[in-house]
């Protein structure tokens, strides 16, 4: 901030190209995301056609981080041979393309035609939102299974005991960590929010902030969704959780940490792929009031939970990722 006021004091253009830079980047994103509501009126099936070619092309041609992929896979399932190996690293490919394809999809999505898509049903809505209600506020913990890219429409989920959520979406706070590219940080947090018209991206909060803004707004009942699976960010703390997946891992505590000194209930958000087109999503609560609990303890529960899922279905989570840097 120093250094910008100093270029502001020296050089007054600066801060005007810096603006216009801003507008360029955010009409950029906005352009972007017009595209894919224009795309995301042609049929599912449509989108998972192009995903399958997609898919090909990154697993085949491109090979984007096959190694890595395999890597991630052999030491995660030592008892597996071979192929087994490579089963699962296919179709995680295959995957992959269907979440591109349900993303593009989603971006043009209301919650009636999520609603009647039946794309993810909610197995607990009932018991989800009772637990809500009855406590200060709500931590979610989230993971790369399932597809991530169209959580932002949960509210509009079909739901499996008939139940709808009570949550309000004005009480959704999503934490996370801004990417490099201002563009597609722009594009990707409005493609996420899809149907969150009313909130948009007033609901997303960086991650580095969300301890000040857990106490600003203490006093409300909130639900504060965190991607939790990730490898720890640089300057957040390298946890110890021990062994997750056969190997050694680290963990960051923040978003349990806040859980903890906020008092909030603590869930696990679930989301299986059972077939092509069809999610099940269960929130598994871990704990009603996180300060009877340790942010290590928690954390472990969680990845207890990941582990548990990933076996279940070993091609659903994001292979891809540098989960284990060495």
């Amino acid at each position: 901030s120093l250094y910008r006021k100093s270029l502001r004091t020296e050089y007054p253009f600066v801060s005007f190209r810096f603006a216009i830079e801003l507008i360029m980047k955010n009409l950029l994103a906005k352009t972007i995301r017009g595209v894919v509501v224009v795309l995301s009126v042609f049929p599912l099936r449509f989108h998972y056609f192009m995903g399958d070619i997609l898919s090909w092309l990154i697993r085949n041609v491109a090979r984007y981080r096959s190694g890595l992929v395999m890597l991630n896979l052999s030491r995660s399932f030592p008892e597996l041979k071979y192929k087994q190996v490579k089963k699962i690293h296919d179709s995680f490919y295959r995957h992959l393309g269907e979440i591109v394809a349900e993303a593009i999809w989603f971006g043009g999505s209301t919650y009636e035609k999520i609603r009647k898509k039946g794309l993810v049903t909610l197995t607990n809505a009932k018991e989800i939102s009772e637990i809500f209600d009855s406590t200060p506020s709500m931590t979610v913990l989230c993971t790369h299974c399932g597809n991530w890219e169209i959580l932002g429409g949960f509210l509009g989920y079909k739901t499996l005991d008939g139940e709808k959520l009570t949550i309000p979406e004005t009480a959704i706070s999503v934490v996370y960590k801004k990417l490099t590219s201002d563009v597609a940080d722009r594009f990707f947090a409005l493609n996420r929010a899809a149907p969150l018209e009313i909130v948009g991206t007033d609901c997303m909060v960086e991650s580095h902030n969300i301890l000040r803004y857990a106490i600003k707004h203490r006093g409300e009942r909130r639900m504060y969704i965190y991607p939790t699976d990730q490898a720890p960010y640089w300057g957040s703390g390298r946890h110890p959780i021990g062994t997750f997946m056969s190997q050694e891992t680290t963990a960051m505590l923040g978003s349990v940490g806040v859980a903890c000194k906020m008092s909030h209930s603590v869930v696990y958000a679930k989301m299986k792929h059972v077939e092509r087109g069809r999610y099940e999503m269960t929130f598994i609560p871990i704990c009603l009031d996180a300060s009877t609990m340790s942010p290590e303890d928690i954390m472990r529960k969680y990845y207890d939970l990941l582990e548990e899922e990933i076996r279940e279905t070993p091609h659903n989570w994001l292979w891809s990722h540098n989960r284990w840097k060495w």
